[in-house]
C-alpha cells in the first residue's frame, strides 16, 4: 500500500508542479502572483472537450487547447496586468483575484455549475491498462504517460530558461529590469513569453487531471491553483526545479496522508508538511537565501510608465 500511495503521490506532484511553473515564471519575472493561473488550468481541459466536439482527435485537440491558453495567458498579462506595473503591488494583486474570479463565473456561464466526465471516446483504451503490476502496486499508461509528459515539459522548460537568448532575455528580467531594458531587452515581449508558456503548461496540466480523474467542473482551477500555488512557494517560488520538488513533495504528503490519517484531512497533512518547511527554511527547499529580494524587487522601483519596450 505505502508503495502504491508513493506512485499516486508522484503523479499527483508532477500534476501540481507543472501549474506551480506558471506562478514561479511569473514571480520570477515581474514578481506577482497570477492568481487567475488556476483558471487557466481549468480553461484547458473545457477547451480540449471543446475541440473534440469539432472532431478534432485528441493529440491535436489538445495542442489547440494548449494554443488558447497560452493566448489567453497573454491577453490577460496585457488587459489586467500591464497597466498596473507601475502601480502598488496590492493594485496589482486585487486584479488578479478579480480576474480570477471573473474567468471562473465566465466558465459557470459557459459550462453550468456541474461537473462533467471527460470525453472517453476520444480517450485511448490502453491509458487505463496496466504498464507495470508487481504484486498490490499498480501502475497504469496514464500514470506513465502524465510522469514522461510532467518531466519532459519541465525539462525542456528548463533548457529553455538556461540555453536560449529568451531564456536569458527572463533571467535578465528576474534580474534587474531597467538594466534589462538598457540592454536592449523586449519588456513587454519577454513577459508575455512568460505568460505564454506558464499558461500552456497549466493548460496541460488541466487536460491530464481531466482525463485522469474523467471529471471537470468549472471551479476546478481553484483548489488545484491554491495548491501549486503552495507546491511553488514549498520548493522555493521563483525556481522551475523547485516548483517541481515543490509539486512532488505536496502530491505525496497529500496522498500518504489520505491513505495513513484520513481522506478528508488529506489538505491538512500536506499544508500541514509546507508549514513545517517554510518555518524551517522561509526561502523554500531550492530557494537560496534572500530570492525573493533578488527575483522580485530588484530594479522594481521607479518602472513606474518606462515599461513601453
Amino acid at each position: 500500500m505505502f508503495t502504491q500511495q508513493l506512485v499516486n503521490g508522484l503523479t499527483l506532484g508532477l500534476l501540481y508542479a507543472l501549474i506551480a511553473v506558471g506562478y514561479t515564471m511569473v514571480y520570477g519575472v515581474i514578481g506577482l502572483i497570477n492568481f487567475a493561473h488556476g483558471e487557466v488550468f481549468m480553461l484547458g481541459a473545457f477547451l480540449c472537450v471543446g475541440a473534440l466536439g469539432l472532431g478534432l482527435p485528441l493529440p491535436l485537440a489538445c495542442a489547440l487547447s494548449v494554443g488558447l491558453c497560452a493566448a489567453i495567458g497573454v491577453a490577460i498579462e496585457a488587459v489586467a496586468y500591464r497597466p498596473l506595473r507601475g502601480a502598488p503591488r496590492l493594485a496589482a494583486l486585487i486584479t488578479a483575484i478579480g480576474m480570477s474570479i471573473f474567468l471562473q463565473n465566465l466558465a459557470l456561464v459557459i459550462w453550468g455549475s456541474r461537473s462533467r466526465p471527460f470525453a472517453r471516446e476520444a480517450v485511448p483504451a490502453f491509458f487505463s491498462r496496466a504498464a507495470v503490476e508487481l504484486g498490490a502496486v499498480r501502475v497504469n499508461w496514464l500514470q506513465v504517460i502524465i510522469c514522461l509528459v510532467s518531466l519532459s515539459l519541465m525539462a525542456g522548460l528548463h533548457l529553455f530558461i538556461a540555453r536560449t537568448r529568451a531564456g536569458a532575455a527572463m533571467r535578465a528580467l528576474a534580474q534587474n529590469r531597467v538594466c534589462a531594458r538598457l540592454m536592449g531587452v523586449s519588456v513587454n515581449r519577454v513577459i508575455s513569453l512568460t505568460f505564454a508558456l506558464g499558461s500552456g503548461l497549466g493548460a496541460v496540466a488541466g487536460i491530464l487531471t481531466a482525463i485522469h480523474y474523467n471529471s471537470m467542473y468549472p471551479t476546478m482551477g481553484y483548489n488545484a491553483g491554491v495548491k501549486a500555488f503552495a507546491a511553488a512557494v514549498l520548493g522555493g517560488i521563483g525556481s522551475v526545479p523547485g516548483a517541481l520538488l515543490g509539486g512532488v513533495v505536496l502530491g505525496v504528503a497529500e496522498t500518504l496522508g489520505a491513505g495513513y490519517v484520513s481522506s478528508p484531512y488529506r489538505d491538512g497533512v500536506a499544508y500541514a508538511v509546507l508549514i513545517a518547511v517554510i518555518v524551517l527554511r522561509p526561502s523554500g527547499l531550492l530557494g537560496p537565501s534572500g530570492q525573493s529580494g533578488r527575483s522580485g524587487r530588484s530594479g522594481r522601483s521607479g518602472d513606474s510608465g518606462r515599461d513601453k519596450a
